[in-house]
């Protein structure tokens, strides 16, 4: 028998249809699908997407209620904030065809201005108050992250995933938010060309003064985030992002500036939390996203080109998980053979 035949023999998974009318229900709305197009890379909190789309919350709770049941959007508890985001394609769905036709149809469309400029305030609004944050902070830093971990809990292991990476003295080594720069002190004995990038004079200040004290003369300091070091065409073999991840303002941007960033065979190594619940964190630390998922940081390396690598995880007493994540960025004949196969 055949494996159609035998399919048709078998009894029909109850609610599947139930599921597929709930999923044909949600696309069937512009504003709706206007909504998966906001949710393309980024995630956004429901007041933020009644900014850009100028409706009002009760508006568009009803039609973000009707998006996941269709299970085509999924949320995340940010505090006292809900943010939504695109749910993430599974091969168990039995409609991940028709989601991801839809998802490569709407991707397809530009945004319009109005929505592209408003988005691009809100991020400058999430960067502006991470920044206030570390301008009225810069002091006090290493008191404020203590309260969550110290670099000492974790360096070994840091070292351990660089070390293992295999780069040789001569690579080129890029340290996005160096704080104080204790790891950059590190990496300076490690690497002979290192550049440090922060969008905080202050913090870049100390950095600065940190690899002076240590007597290292080779480290490159750079004003702005990753996308003026894209202007600068900075082209590096690896980048570390340490416990700062968290104060960036577009996760999913930062990984496509990073892409860009690296050479062939290069390495994204992000250090961060781990989802939790702890909103102190917010006013006490700084931070605008309470720790990633691990499906988060795939989707979006995923999205930038970037394969997912070696991970290590550590538990804290005071409740958080630490996330070492290392991402590599192929070479074109590497995607040219899995495109092949």
């Amino acid at each position: 028998m055949s494996a159609a035949a035998l399919r048709a023999t078998q009894p029909e998974p109850p609610g599947l249809l139930d599921q597929l009318a709930g999923l044909h229900k949600a696309l069937a709305d512009n504003l709706r699908l206007q909504i998966l197009r906001l949710l393309k890379n980024e995630s956004f909190g429901v007041l933020e997407l009644c900014r850009i789309l100028d409706i009002r919350q009760s508006a568009l709770s009803h039609h973000l209620k009707i998006l996941a049941t269709g299970r085509l959007v999924s949320t995340r508890r940010e505090g006292n904030s809900i943010f939504y985001r695109r749910a993430f394609l599974c091969d168990e769905d039995s409609y991940r065809e028709i989601k991801k036709e839809v998802f490569d149809s709407i991707d397809d469309l530009p945004l319009p201005n109005a929505q592209r400029k408003k988005i691009k305030q809100i991020q400058l609004e999430r960067s502006q108050q991470s920044l206030q944050f570390f301008e009225r902070n810069a002091d006090k830093f290493r008191e404020k992250q203590g309260l969550i971990v110290e670099h000492s809990h974790y360096a070994n292991g840091l070292h351990d995933i660089i070390d293992g990476l295999g780069l040789s003295a001569d690579a080129r080594v890029l340290e996005v938010g160096p704080g104080e720069g204790q790891l950059l002190v590190e990496l300076a004995a490690k690497f002979k060309h290192l550049s440090a990038l922060d969008n905080s004079s202050d913090m870049l200040d100390k950095s600065r003064a940190a690899i002076s004290t240590a007597g290292y003369k080779h480290v490159q300091f750079i004003l702005g985030d990753t996308d003026v070091a894209r202007a600068e065409k900075l082209r590096v073999d690896l980048i570390i992002f340490d416990m700062v991840l968290h104060h960036i303002a577009s996760t999913a941007r930062t990984f496509l500036d990073a892409a860009a960033l690296l050479k062939s065979d290069g390495f994204l190594l992000i250090v961060d939390l781990s989802t939790h619940a702890q909103d102190w964190v917010r006013e006490s630390c700084g931070d605008l996203w309470l720790g990633f998922d691990d499906g988060d940081l795939d989707n979006w390396a995923m999205k930038a080109g970037l394969e997912a690598g070696q991970s290590s995880y550590l538990g804290l007493r005071n409740g958080f998980q630490i996330q070492m994540r290392v991402f590599k960025k192929p070479t074109i004949e590497t995607k040219k053979m899995f495109s092949d196969s």
